[in-house]
């Protein structure tokens, strides 16, 4: 079973998300911002990770940046998940690393459908 890690500071979103992609078959796991999912990480490598952009501590971009230019995790596909769903956003985040940029609020099978591709390509 593939395993996501899901960064999301907003509680409803990050239940939701978590939720969501559970359903979809997926082992799901969440941290509250980048700091604790490279914690996370440094004990256990997801084979993806759903992030939001904009939270305390250290942000998506930054998190995308760090697990994009470490050789243990650089192979791990990226999924920004965010409210700043401007074309500069998309582009500012997919020059960090991102897989895939997808802007909230999204349709549910846009989000599933864009991480299980990530995941095939794995």
């Amino acid at each position: 079973m593939n395993k996501v890690l899901v960064v999301e500071d907003s509680p409803p979103q990050r239940e939701m998300i978590t939720a969501l992609l559970r359903d979809s078959g997926l082992s799901v796991s969440a941290a509250i911002d980048g700091v604790e999912a490279l914690e996370q990480i440094s004990g256990s490598c997801p084979d993806l990770v759903v992030l939001d952009i904009v939270m305390p501590r250290m942000n998506g971009y930054e998190l995308c940046r760090r697990l994009k230019t470490d050789p243990k995790t650089q192979e791990v596909p990226v999924v920004m998940c965010s409210t700043k769903g401007e074309e500069f956003d998309r582009y500012w985040g997919m020059r960090q690393g991102a897989d895939a940029y997808i802007a909230k609020p999204f349709q549910p099978q846009e989000l599933v459908g864009t991480v299980k591709q990530l995941l095939r390509k794995t």
